[in-house]
């Protein structure tokens, strides 16, 4: 594996993304068009491992980023280039720095539709469409009362949560969860004082992000999600969500329309495993962080 790309007249080497400042990956997401703030970045970070691209100056041409879950899992993200640096094959050149520094690892990342065919070269493999949408969250519709109740959860009761949402995302992550609940507010749907749902809401880019949200069926997500709705009317709102029925309907409902789809891919094990008796994710935690 080479330790660098030439570019033309320079060559990139791979710097650990903690090592770089916060303003160099701001301006190179917004370079793209991600919506990513600076304490986005400093949030994921926080959650995962990640390389950047430099030149002999320390100027940033692109990143990737990783996030562990137990021995054998993690999800990949945030993987950035500059035009420029994208047209020399600077791009594969970070996903094979990424894919070394995972190597033993299942894999899953969700693709935008420029990437997917350097993921599809890579090995990738599709299984799902992630339907993003956002908007000014307008006109939460009357819903019945919810079968259970629902609460904020303080950030000392996150560990209620990791055992619940383990069979939904197929391996635990409650090191994730712990670190999201500081920054988000948390509701829980509880039946008989057990667990069956919950989602976080944080800020995000120019507004908010509803997700995880995690639930046993559509109508435990829905209640969920609205519960954060009610306190986001009128304000920017995204969800990033797999799901087609009556939870997009419920969200299109809401003025919250696609804007864009990205594509679920996996390396190794299937990632996405859906049963009936099981909960699911109706939101995802972030683009990076499915």
């Amino acid at each position: 594996m080479a330790k660098s790309v030439r570019v033309k007249s320079f060559e990139l080497f791979a710097q650990d993304i903690h090592e770089v400042d916060l303003q160099s990956l701001h301006t190179l997401s917004i370079g793209v068009g991600w919506p990513h703030r600076p304490a986005d970045w400093e949030l994921l970070r926080s959650l995962g491992q990640g390389i950047v691209a430099v030149d002999g100056i320390d100027r940033v041409f692109g990143s990737a980023m990783w996030f562990p879950h137990g021995e054998d899992f993690a999800t990949i993200g945030l993987v950035i280039t500059t035009p420029r640096a994208q047209a020399n094959g600077a791009g594969r050149w970070l996903m094979e720095q990424v894919l070394a520094r995972c190597d033993g690892r299942n894999l899953s990342l969700n693709s935008t539709r420029a990437a997917y065919p350097l993921y599809l070269s890579l090995g990738f493999e599709v299984e799902a469409t992630v339907f993003l949408h956002d908007g000014i969250a307008l006109e939460i519709p009357t819903l019945p009362a919810a079968a259970g109740v629902l609460s904020e959860l303080s950030v000392d009761g996150i560990n209620e949560l990791a055992a619940f949402d383990a069979p939904a995302f197929g391996t635990e992550r409650g090191k994730l969860l712990s670190i999201l609940s500081e920054v988000a507010v948390t509701c829980v749907l509880k039946r008989n004082d057990v667990v069956v749902g919950y989602a976080m809401r944080r800020k995000f880019g120019s507004g908010h992000v509803i997700g995880p949200i995690v639930a046993l069926s559509d109508a435990d997500a829905i209640q969920l999600t609205a519960w954060h709705l009610r306190s986001l009317e009128g304000k920017q709102t995204r969800i990033d969500t797999r799901e087609k029925g009556p939870f997009a309907d419920f969200l299109t409902a809401c003025r919250l329309n696609v804007s864009e789809t990205t594509t679920t891919m996996s390396k190794g094990r299937k990632f996405l495993n859906r049963a009936d008796d099981r909960p699911w994710i109706y939101g995802l935690a972030g683009h990076a962080l499915s």
